[in-house]
């Protein structure tokens, strides 16, 4: 069986880009695959005494069928919810695409999941530090992409943009879910059929908007990348 890994990214901030990676590692274990999802950079994290932690983090370690230690899932714990590059500044320990590069191959290299998703911070452009931002990572990592759009009112803006990011990075877009994060958004199918004619790329799910973010019940509406 081949090994798939893709990069996960959003629109922005709070697009579902975790709840549908988590989706994705339970239908591919469902499928009979080996999986594996990494949050290499996590801010808003919280020390419940065992040193500072993500839900984000935690909802890949389960749904992953590869348990490893948390600090592989997430070598780099910041506690500040704000941008991760400047709660990383006030630590002093500023990000580099090369050191979360080192440090996500040296998981992968090691591990034998066949399907592997690394999910990054907010969106496409999301800084690492004043010369790199999170693209720097998944162009090294050489990962497809898959995008994660809040279905709300503005995104088929954010949505273009940032697929014209992607493909001007040379980079793969695997496919894209549209995520429904307000349910109040109006003229919800129209918005769904221009951006499915608008992105040259599969539409792997159309999620509705969920009072209970139930994993399993996401991943009903998911489909698996090719």
């Amino acid at each position: 069986m081949s090994k798939q890994k893709f990069f996960i990214t959003g629109t922005d901030t709070d697009a579902g880009k975790t709840v549908c990676s988590a989706a994705l590692l339970y239908k591919a274990s469902e499928a009979g695959k080996q999986t594996l999802g990494l949050k290499p950079v996590a801010a808003g994290c919280e020390d419940h005494g065992q040193g500072l932690q993500n839900d984000d983090a935690l909802l890949h370690i389960k749904y992953s069928t590869e348990q490893l230690p948390y600090m592989q899932i997430n070598p780099i714990a910041l506690e500040e919810p704000i941008a991760p590059h400047i709660a990383a500044q006030h630590i002093q320990k500023p990000l580099s695409a090369q050191r979360i590069v080192g440090l996500v191959r040296g998981v992968l290299m090691i591990n034998r999941a066949d399907f592997m998703l690394i999910e990054g911070a907010g969106g496409w452009r999301v800084p690492l530090n004043l010369n790199e931002t999170f693209a720097d990572v998944a162009k090294e990592l050489q990962a497809p992409v898959i995008l994660v759009v809040g279905m709300k009112l503005g995104c088929i803006n954010h949505a273009l943009l940032t697929v014209e990011a992607i493909q001007r990075d040379g980079m793969k877009l695997a496919g894209w879910i549209a995520n429904r994060v307000d349910p109040e958004m109006s003229a919800y199918d129209e918005n769904l059929v221009t951006l499915k004619s608008l992105i040259q790329a599969p539409c792997l799910g159309d999620v509705p908007y969920l009072d209970n973010m139930e994993i399993e019940k996401v991943a009903e509406y998911i489909q698996l990348p090719e």
